[in-house]
């Protein structure tokens, strides 16, 4: 059972705001042929960027990882995501094949890690290429958002660069998920005997 005191740090405030943040984009997404909210749109995407970077930062300099850190830091990341991308598909500014590879992905990551949890007792960090991930698309929401030429090559290229890693963070994500249930006999996971304790990845 989680604790208040791993709950009440500033690292997974930051996260709990990133994750209501989802409401205001959902909003503002309903009038995005506005040019005053696409800029609105273009700063509260810098602004949950920030608390993202902010919140792995102070977690580790003030020693405040937790399970539930863990937890809401990418779950804050990914409905952001799919939030925006969801509105995106529906607004018709992406195509449907890219909207499934990122929600597809995204649920069958969630799903994992509500299983590996059951299994393991403890929380699946996400890692350095899952946060990469998750700043590439960020990049070509804001390109989207600032209405770059998609035709372009700068933006075929930024795009081309996300689609690769949502395959390759997804693959990482079920090899890293097979060795830790593998790990799991040798008490690797639980920590009692040899650590492989994984700190949160940002």
């Amino acid at each position: 059972m989680l604790k208040l005191k791993e709950i009440n740090t500033t690292s997974n405030y930051l996260s709990i705001i990133r994750l209501f943040l989802a409401v205001p984009f959902w909003i503002m997404l309903d009038h995005f042929d506005h040019p005053d909210f696409r800029y609105m749109l273009f700063a509260l995407t810098l602004f949950a960027s920030l608390t993202d970077i902010m919140d792995g930062y102070l977690a580790r300099k003030m020693n405040q990882i937790t399970e539930f850190g863990k937890i809401i830091d990418p779950l804050a990341d990914k409905v952001c995501i799919a939030v925006i991308i969801t509105k995106l598909y529906l607004i018709h500014l992406i195509p449907s094949y890219y909207f499934f590879m990122i929600i597809g992905r995204d649920i069958l990551i969630f799903l994992g890690g509500i299983l590996l949890t059951t299994k393991l007792g403890r929380v699946l960090p996400s890692n350095m290429l899952g946060k990469i991930t998750v700043l590439i698309i960020g990049i070509v929401i804001i390109l989207i958002f600032l209405q770059v030429d998609q035709a372009s090559f700068y933006f075929k290229a930024i795009y081309g660069i996300s689609i690769l890693l949502i395959i390759v963070s997804f693959t990482a994500y079920l090899l890293r998920a097979s060795e830790f249930l593998k790990a799991k006999p040798s008490n690797d996971i639980s920590g009692s005997t040899k650590s492989t304790s994984v700190n949160k990845g940002k």
